[in-house]
């Protein structure tokens, strides 16, 4: 049983790769360079990440001979693109993703961080990612009626697979993005230079970017991310350290910030690949797909001047539209996750209306002004409540109307 024993987990950390690069590689890219990359520093960026992913993989499956899932923050590459061009531009950027590298660690280092994040509201926290998904989620709309040749296709056919076979939809769509990008000729010239550089910017620390950029991208990529991959971990019964974790994950973000790369975390989407059943039926051997899916990156780093040659050889609404058909399902989830406690409803849609607004106030952008005005009017919210419990009480400390009895 045993290489065919290990070929299932190998096969199926290989897919979980595949799957998770090919359905938001381009989100990613447009991420950076919204917030001021210019096309080789984005390249740079999805190979670093990529890189740094396969190596904290492997290191972790090695270490706790666990399927424990890697990824680039998908949520975090649409923060980016709702937020554009920051304070200090793509060097303060690159300063924003190394602080964010920095907490992380610091929470697995730190156990107060982490809790003072827990206290977040979920759903709060889910409604400024659905505010920040938002623009993306529209963007395939808007690109039937103003591209409709080359958009209505990559709509078809992520439809198509959506009923037949959903973990394939994404992909496909992205292929037919491809295959609509060279129909329309732009890419043959766009391929000349294929291969990715590493191309190294040093970071700047802005204290505009670090309120609205680095916080924002902290706080989903931890509440977003991080701990859901846990919780999927732990529905296939893995219970990994989460110290390690952490600090890998973070160190890894904060390396690879001067060469672009935003957050890298737990994975989410694809951790069930790594983790569940189709990994193989022998829990024990599991731990190989995550191996097998971080050697996969190191490989797919390698496309990564391709990848950015086909995004920027096609119309930007294309890429939009291709990054907002990725992001349906979780802006389903983050909006029902927001809206479904009642105690919490009205506060999670001031957060997930003030998001979506785009708006920027003393350089700092709609994500944390979200975030913000959800908290302040939760805290009003709970003081106003607050205020007739303790005026319904006499001077001794009882129920007005009732009274006190001397022991």
């Amino acid at each position: 049983m045993g290489e065919r024993g290990l070929l299932t987990p190998a096969l199926a950390g290989i897919v979980a790769s595949l799957v998770g690069f090919a359905s938001t590689f381009a989100l990613v890219l447009a991420g950076l360079r919204a917030v001021g990359a210019d096309p080789a520093q984005a390249a740079s960026g999805l190979l670093a990440l990529c890189v740094l992913m396969g190596v904290v993989a492997i290191g972790l499956a090695l270490r706790t001979r666990m399927p424990v899932a890697i990824a680039w923050s998908t949520p975090g590459a649409a923060l980016l693109v709702s937020t554009g061009d920051v304070p200090g531009g793509y060097p303060a950027a690159l300063g924003a993703f190394a602080v964010t590298g920095a907490l992380i660690a610091l929470c697995g280092l730190w156990r107060p961080l982490a809790r003072w994040i827990a206290r977040i509201p979920v759903p709060l926290a889910g409604a400024m990612l659905a505010g920040v998904v938002l623009p993306l989620c529209v963007a395939p709309v808007r690109a039937v009626v103003e591209l409709p040749w080359q958009a209505a296709p990559v709509v078809a056919v992520w439809l198509a697979l959506t009923l037949v076979a959903r973990r394939w939809a994404v992909p496909g769509a992205m292929a037919a993005t491809v295959a609509a990008i060279a129909v329309a000729g732009d890419l043959p010239g766009a391929l000349d230079d294929p291969w990715p550089q590493a191309t190294l910017t040093a970071p700047a620390l802005d204290a505009g970017a670090l309120v609205g950029l680095a916080l924002p991208l902290f706080v989903v990529t931890m509440a977003s991310q991080n701990v859901p991959g846990m919780a999927v971990m732990a529905s296939f019964g893995y219970r990994p350290p989460l110290r390690p974790l952490l600090v890998s994950t973070g160190a890894a973000t904060a390396a690879g910030a001067p060469f672009g790369a935003h957050a890298i975390n737990l994975a989410a989407i694809t951790a069930a690949l790594i983790a569940g059943p189709e990994a193989g039926p022998d829990r024990e051997r599991r731990w190989v797909a995550a191996l097998s899916g971080g050697i996969a990156y190191l490989a797919l780093g390698l496309a990564a001047g391709v990848a950015t040659a086909v995004v920027a050889a096609a119309p930007p609404l294309l890429i939009e539209a291709a990054a907002g058909l990725a992001l349906l399902a979780t802006f389903g989830a983050a909006l029902g996750g927001a809206l479904a406690a009642g105690e919490h409803r009205e506060a999670a849609t001031i957060t997930f209306v003030v998001s979506a607004s785009g708006i920027a106030v003393a350089g700092i952008g709609a994500p944390f002004w979200g975030l913000a005005a959800g908290l302040g009017f939760l805290g009003v919210q709970r003081l106003g409540a607050a205020r007739p419990a303790r005026a319904g009480r006499g001077p001794a400390g009882a129920v007005e109307g009732t009274r006190t009895t001397e022991p």
